[in-house]
């Protein structure tokens, strides 16, 4: 059962805006001309056949990834760029790593500190980026923690947790910074199956109780269906189609999306 979010009509200001945007790797055209909105308590879920452009796009959002033409704006700020009489120039580094601030990110491989406790790798951004004092921030940590279901975990190191706990670290390390946008990159692609549902729980609740605004590159089509508000197939580098997910799923449009949940069973 979907969570039932509504979507907010087109005259509500998106919290983020991808106009038009383009993407080289060299002479490979990743993304072509990618148009999406996703307002603020949405949780978008971007499905698509690997080489899509989905994970591209996604680090595009808070500029892990630079991105050659279109715009990306996060609350109305330009990402990665500054614009003047309609030419873009590279933004200071200072802006660009107060938007990665305000659109944390979630890995696929966790990517936690290997010699920091689990409260230090939650307590480290807020103090490194933001200046909260080391005590407040520990203490944020420590209730994040306590929140993911870790509270007897926060004096363990990564390589002490199992692969799903180590994912719940890294969603703390991600809430910790107080994010206007969540980013997940098929955060479940690297656990092991019976690890998945304790990371999808924290997902799903984050979804349903704090109203987070997620964009959820992922291969769950359970959580998809059951937790988006919005439902984006990705394929080749643009969008082919998107809408509420039961309606995608159910009933795909094109060839493309039909050939791609072919290869899926939905309970």
């Amino acid at each position: 059962m979907s969570v039932g979010r509504v979507t907010p009509g087109a005259a509500a200001s998106p919290m983020v805006r991808i106009s038009e945007v383009q993407k080289y790797f060299g002479k490979l055209h990743v993304l072509r001309g990618v148009d999406l909105d996703v307002h603020t308590g949405e949780v978008v879920c971007i499905i698509g056949p690997s080489g899509s452009g989905k994970t591209t796009l996604l680090r595009c959002v808070n500029f892990l990834e630079t991105y050659q033409g279109g715009r990306i704006y996060v609350d109305g700020q330009l990402v990665g760029y500054r614009e003047k009489n309609g030419k873009l120039s590279p933004a200071p580094e200072r802006e660009i790593a107060k938007i990665r601030a305000e659109t944390s990110m979630v890995f696929q491989n966790f990517n936690l500190f290997p010699h920091m406790t689990a409260l230090k790798n939650v307590a480290f951004g807020p103090m490194k980026v933001k200046g909260v004092s080391k005590g407040a921030a520990q203490q944020r940590a420590s209730e994040l923690l306590n929140r993911v279901g870790l509270s007897d975990k926060e004096a363990s190191y990564p390589g002490q947790l199992s692969g799903g706990q180590q994912q719940r670290v890294a969603i703390a390390r991600a809430l910790a910074m107080d994010p206007k946008v969540m980013l997940f990159d098929e955060v479940t692609s690297a656990l092991d199956p019976e690890l998945v549902g304790e990371v999808l729980a924290v997902m799903r609740e984050l979804a349903e109780t704090e109203h987070k605004t997620m964009i959820v590159v992922t291969h769950e089509m359970g959580f998809a269906r059951d937790v988006g508000s919005r439902l984006v197939f990705m394929d080749q580098g643009v969008i082919v189609e998107q809408g509420l997910p039961k309606q995608i799923l159910e009933n795909p449009q094109t060839e493309r999306l039909q050939a791609f949940l072919a290869r899926f069973t939905m309970g």
